[in-house]
Parts: structure tokens; C-alpha cells; sequence
């Protein structure tokens, strides 16, 4: 867009266009209203088909109007079916003209009824939008024609065909591109082609290999086999001489059974003395912990007791730390009064002594001024 003239710009976009002189605007305002007119004859139709409807929105005139027009509709569409006399049905066209052009009237002096009627009235699609919208393309080229100036026709011109030269610039960097691209896919197939040899030659490695795991497999089978039968035999023995140490370890088990039970005996009898022991104890601790209830329920009556007095003392000192506050406070201003009278009174103290020096020089001065007059006119007295 930084590139494109603001006159082409203009051009290019028809929002950007805009009346500049009197005669555009007239021309302008005449399509347009033949535009509004055109969609109106496309609703009047459809409002004489269901007029009963729109009687109230369209007010008494507007309403009579529709009705003449749709009597003269109906008589020459009668005409027009059976033929009669060609100044009889030349008369009846002129007042369906005539009578066209007063609803039209009508509906432009109120447009807000025409606006409203436009987003009520359904219309079915027909040739009149066709030609509606064909009048509309009409009307924007015609002002794209009133505003385009000869200059800006030649700057179009122009912009155009630089246009058409950047198009051929990059229809030769496409050109070279696609060339490029198919020289990229034919190294791409090359480059599948020969992993698809790989592949196919890995294939055969792995089929190679299948058949010499079988052959080990059969290989390993035949010793697992040999082997098992040697593990068979070895169990067989073990498992005879584990059944002599398990009958050993039975008559084992039984002596200690009877050795465990008489002492099982001994711990129940202890169990029981521990179990009393423990009954006792408990009964103890019980009438300790009740005691010590007791004791902490008065200690605790006590300190809450203690901490409501604590709450209202420190109520009290929250009182007295404000007032102690206030009080440092007023005394800080009071000094700060102090110290402002003090440092005014030096200041007025200050200002005396050199008034009073000034004044005390003053009359020095003058009582000096005065003798020095009396020794001058001495002076002049004798020399004369």
C-alpha cells in the first residue's frame, strides 16, 4: 500500500470516493432515488397482496392508493388477456402509471414507513433484484466515472501496468520455484527408492537369521531335553534325602512342642499376675488423674478469674497510655510554643540593639555634622 499512489488508492477503493462538485451530487441523488423508487415497485405487490395487513402501518391515503393501483393491475392484466381496444388499454397503462407514480410520491415523503416495510415485507427472489442490483453496479461505476480525473485515469494506467510487470516478475520467480520443487522430488524419490533397497535388503537379513534361530533353537531343545533328564535323576535323590531329614525334624518338633507347652504354663501364670498388677495401677492412675482434675478445674476457675482482671486493668491502661499520650503531646506543643515565643522575643531583642545602634550612629553623626559646620565657618570667619 506504500507503494500505491493515493489517487489509485482512491480508485481501487469505492469508499474513499466522494461527490466534489454540485452536478455529482445532483447525479448521485437522482440514482439513488431511482434505486429506492425501484425497490418499492419490487414491495408494492406484495403489500397489495396482503394489504389488510399493513392498512394500519401504512395510514388511509397510502391505503387507498394501493387499492386503486390494484384495481388497474387487476383490469390490465384482464386487457391483456383477451385484447380489446388498443386506446382503451393505452389509457388504462397511463393511469397505472400515474397512480405508480403517486404511491411512489407517498413513500418518499415518508421514509421511515419504507425502511420499516422493507425489513417486514418478505419478497421472494425475482429478475427486479437482478436489475436493482445491476442499477446499483450502474450507479458506483458512474461515480467511480465522475470523480476519476484524467490524471488520476493516467496514475491508473500506470499503477496497472506496473502491476502486470510485477505479476510477469513473479510469475518467473514461480516458474523457477516449481523448477526447484520438482528437482527437490526427484531427489526426494531417489532417496526413497534407495531405502526401499535397504529395507528390503534388511528383509532378507532378518529371514537369514529367522532360519538360523530356528536351527539353534532345535539345537538348545535337544540339550534342554538332556539336561532335564539329568536334573530328574538329581531331584529324585534330593527328595529322598529330604524326606529322611523331614521325619528327623518331625520327632524334633514334637519334644519341643511338649518343652513350649510347660512353658506356656509359666507365662500364663505370670500374665495373669500382670494383668492384676496392671488393674491396680489403673485403678491408681484414675484416682490420681480425678485429684489432679479437681485441681487444675480450681486452678483454671482461678486464672480466668485472673485474666478478667488482667482484660479491665488493661483496658485501664489503654485509657491511661492514651492520656499519658495526649499529655507528652500537649507538652510537645507547649515547648514548641516556647521555644517559637523565645526564638521571636531573641529576634525582636536583635532588632532593637540595631535599631538602637543605628540611632545612637544617627545622632553621633549628626552632632558631628554639626560641630564640623561651626569649625568650617570658624575657618572662613578668620580667613576673611
Amino acid at each position: 500500500k506504500a507503494a500505491i499512489p493515493l489517487s489509485v488508492m482512491k480508485l481501487l477503493d469505492p469508499c474513499q470516493l466522494k461527490p466534489n462538485s454540485t452536478e455529482t451530487e445532483r447525479i448521485l441523488i437522482v440514482l439513488d432515488e431511482t434505486i429506492v423508487k425501484l425497490e418499492i415497485t419490487r414491495l408494492i405487490p406484495r403489500i397489495t397482496d396482503s394489504l389488510e395487513r399493513y392498512a394500519r402501518m401504512l395510514g388511509p391515503e397510502i391505503t387507498s392508493s394501493l387499492l386503486e393501483h390494484r384495481k388497474l393491475s387487476m383490469e390490465i392484466q384482464h386487457m391483456l388477456a383477451s385484447p380489446r381496444d388498443e386506446e382503451s388499454r393505452r389509457a388504462v397503462e397511463q393511469r397505472l402509471k400515474c397512480s405508480l407514480r403517486n404511491i411512489l410520491r407517498l413513500f418518499l415523503a415518508n421514509p421511515l414507513l419504507y425502511h420499516g416495510l422493507k425489513y417486514e415485507v418478505r419478497v421472494r427472489q425475482s429478475p427486479a433484484d437482478v436489475f436493482i442490483k445491476a442499477f446499483m453496479e450502474f450507479r458506483d461505476f458512474m461515480l467511480d466515472r465522475l470523480l476519476t480525473s484524467p490524471d488520476e485515469e493516467k496514475e491508473k494506467a500506470q499503477f496497472m501496468e506496473e502491476v502486470s510487470v510485477r505479476v510477469e516478475k513473479n510469475m518467473e520467480t514461480i516458474s523457477a520455484l516449481q523448477a526447484e520443487l520438482t528437482k527437490v522430488i526427484q531427489t526426494r524419490d531417489e532417496e526413497v527408492n534407495t531405502k526401499d533397497k535397504t529395507i528390503e535388503n534388511l528383509k532378507k537379513a532378518m529371514d537369514d537369521l529367522d532360519k538360523d534361530c530356528k536351527a539353534d533353537i532345535q539345537q538348545i531343545m535337544k540339550e534342554g531335553e538332556k539336561q532335564q533328564k539329568e536334573d530328574l535323576e538329581a531331584s529324585q535323590v534330593k527328595c529322598a534325602r529330604l524326606e529322611q531329614d523331614i521325619l528327623h525334624l518331625r520327632a524334633q518338633f514334637s519334644a519341643l512342642v511338649l518343652e513350649h507347652r510347660a512353658s506356656e504354663l509359666v507365662l500364663r501364670k505370670e500374665k495373669c499376675k500382670a494383668e492384676r498388677e496392671i488393674e491396680e495401677w489403673v485403678q491408681k492412675y484414675d484416682t490420681d488423674m480425678a485429684e489432679r482434675q479437681a485441681t487444675y478445674d480450681e486452678i483454671e476457675a482461678v486464672y480466668n478469674e485472673e485474666k478478667a482482671q488482667l482484660a479491665v486493668l488493661m483496658e485501664k491502661h489503654a485509657l491511661l497510655l492514651q492520656e499519658y499520650n495526649e499529655i507528652l503531646e500537649e507538652r510537645r506543643i507547649l515547648k514548641e510554643r516556647e521555644e517559637e515565643a523565645a526564638r521571636i522575643l531573641a529576634n525582636r531583642n536583635h532588632a532593637a540593639t540595631c535599631i538602637q545602634a543605628y540611632w545612637k550612629g544617627y545622632l553621633v553623626r549628626s552632632i558631628y555634622k554639626a560641630e564640623l559646620k561651626k569649625i568650617k565657618a570658624k575657618s572662613k570667619r578668620k580667613g576673611k
